[in-house]
């Protein structure tokens, strides 16, 4: 799970937005951990080295060390290509990120054969089979690499809305499998995922399989990077009793609506359609924000 060190603006957005991812995280995806039908995983935490002995995070790790047995966090950077970066600084932050980060999970991994790794974003939960499942196909299908879900559902957390999520590219939201010594290894571990610089061409490199079923959902909350509920890949909205019966396949039947410090520029964003919402966040954001914060870092 990638929690800051992804993307631009150094990969941290602010107090307000960690403070916020925070307790997102805490309402919504720990819950839907917590419902997993099969616990044998190990929740793995990735932050940027600057997040070391930051309070906030030291609350959430031990948090967590009460509620399940198998807690990582690394402060490494984020172990998947981020493709926000050219080429060439991307291969040398992921090499990184993957060598800093073995010393903690080492131990984790033990002699295991082989390593099953999740993507697991901080704010979006699985329905509460998929470790079961996962786990049971590649037992199954020892030739196939990646295992994930083609659709999913996408919430409104702070209106509870629910609708129907169908991307027309190969979501986030998967499994690799890895031998131990390839995952171990930052350059083994760099040629065994780096042809492909997006979740949506890991399927090209790598022997997949995505299920039809839907298997993750979405939240969206004013405080996401770029996904909005009223996204091109909403479809059909849920109602009524059908949105309790969904939300209890993830762990989130009695889960209440979410409250965050939303700042004034963000509850505005929220009211408009999402082609003005991504030009917006463009120009003020990756153009404009990105060479401001690069010019002062010079």
């Amino acid at each position: 799970m990638p929690f800051t060190g992804l993307g631009l603006y150094g990969g941290h957005r602010g107090n307000r937005w960690l403070r916020n991812r925070i307790k997102i995280f805490k309402q919504f995806v720990v819950p839907s951990l917590l419902a997993q039908t099969n616990q044998n995983f190990v929740i793995w935490i990735s932050w940027r080295h600057e997040d070391r002995g930051d309070s906030r995070i030291q609350e959430l790790h031990q948090y967590l060390l009460n509620r399940f047995p198998r807690v990582v966090f690394t402060y490494a950077g984020v172990c998947f290509w981020d493709d926000k970066f050219s080429d060439e600084d991307a291969y040398t932050r992921l090499v990184e990120s993957v060598h800093g980060s073995m010393g903690e999970l080492i131990n984790e991994i033990g002699e295991s054969k082989e390593v099953l790794m999740t993507i697991q974003p901080s704010d979006d939960c699985y329905d509460c089979r998929m470790v079961e499942e996962t786990q049971e196909f590649f037992r199954e299908r020892p030739s196939v690499h990646v295992y994930g879900y083609a659709r999913g559902y996408v919430m409104d957390y702070i209106n509870q809305r629910l609708a129907e999520w169908n991307p027309n590219t190969t979501p986030p939201f998967y499994t690799i499998r890895f031998p131990r010594e390839t995952f171990v290894d930052p350059l083994k571990h760099l040629q065994y995922t780096g042809p492909y610089k997006s979740h949506e061409y890991v399927k090209d490199y790598l022997p997949a399989v995505y299920r039809e079923v839907r298997g993750f959902l979405v939240g969206t909350h004013g405080e996401n990077i770029s996904t909005i509920f009223n996204h091109p890949f909403t479809g059909h909205e849920y109602l009524g009793d059908n949105i309790g019966r969904i939300l209890r396949d993830f762990g989130l039947g009695s889960v209440a609506p979410l409250k965050v410090n939303m700042g004034f520029r963000r509850a505005i964003m929220r009211r408009l359609p999402y082609g003005w919402q991504r030009k917006l966040r463009y120009w003020f954001g990756e153009r404009m924000f990105a060479r401001f914060y690069n010019w002062i870092r010079s």
